[in-house]
């Protein structure tokens, strides 16, 4: 599933290309995704303008004039591509909604398992929108810090592996970062979460803030479906410190240990256990 990372590559590729411009009409091949699809959710949308993309944890907002908001998540596979008005590529079996603006530039939301979802909120109701109502802070924002993450996981008795996944604890990160963050802080997946304090947790909210500036800049990691707005794909698997690195080397470290696997709640876990404690 795209992580925190990949949606918003997604979104500032969007935003470039697609911001300001008008709808013409949105096509939809089916009446749902994960979930139903709002109904009339293409005549709510037809000749209404984008004034904005934005991200909350892994969900793509698109801000509507009327101060409506689209609200897509990419699932398992979804991807969302820009097909130029010149370009004639023609739309593909699991094209299940297609953006069509009125210069011709269309922007097709792909998702051949159909774990993706697609959906709408008045502008009066977005603020209570239930699948943000309990999100835990943005990574990236001023809200996350070393104090708010302390306080957030005080009394925790799961590992910290585990209480990272929680969406209610941090929003957006997934099984990748949570497990690059937890080698670049050299704290132990395995260590209960109520033990990273102080110190500690300040040394994980840098390493979090760190992989996820360094990711996004390398348009995301490229797994499976996963590709930018362009179509492009990411590069920031080529420089994982330890996810997928099972028996190769500790980077940068002098441990003379190998990169180990282990299995929590399970998802797999890559660690260095000298120099993660």
């Amino acid at each position: 599933m795209p992580e925190l990372p990949e949606v918003e590559t997604v979104v500032r590729g969007l935003s470039a290309a697609l911001a300001g411009k008008r709808l013409a009409r949105l096509d939809l091949a089916r009446p749902d995704l994960r979930s139903a699809i709002p109904p009339g959710l293409a005549n709510r949308l037809e000749q209404r303008r984008i004034e904005r993309f934005s991200r909350r944890a892994k969900y793509i907002l698109m801000h509507i004039e009327d101060g409506g908001v689209v609200i897509a998540h990419l699932g398992m596979s979804g991807r969302m591509i820009i097909v130029a008005p010149d370009a004639a590529v023609p739309r593909a079996k699991h094209d299940h909604a297609v953006f069509r603006f009125e210069d011709g530039t269309e922007l097709r939301f792909n998702d051949a398992r159909r774990f993706g979802m697609l959906d709408y909120a008045d502008a009066t109701a977005f603020p209570d929108y239930e699948r943000f109502r309990l999100l835990g802070p943005e990574p990236l924002g001023n809200d996350f810090n070393g104090p708010a993450l302390a306080v957030a996981l005080a009394g925790k008795k799961t590992p910290i592996k585990a209480a990272l996944l929680d969406q209610q604890v941090v929003a957006g990160l997934g099984n990748i970062y949570v497990c690059e963050a937890l080698h670049g802080a050299g704290i132990s997946p395995k260590r209960l979460a109520a033990q990273v304090q102080g110190e500690r947790a300040e040394r994980l909210v840098t390493a979090i803030r760190d992989v996820l500036t360094r990711a996004i800049a390398a348009g995301g990691s490229s797994l499976r479906d996963y590709v930018q707005a362009s179509g492009e794909l990411g590069y920031f698997q080529h420089h994982w410190a330890v996810y997928g690195k099972e028996g190769e080397p500790c980077p940068g470290c002098d441990c003379g240990k190998s990169i180990k696997r282990i299995v929590q709640s399970g998802r797999s876990t890559f660690f260095c256990a000298k120099r993660q404690r």
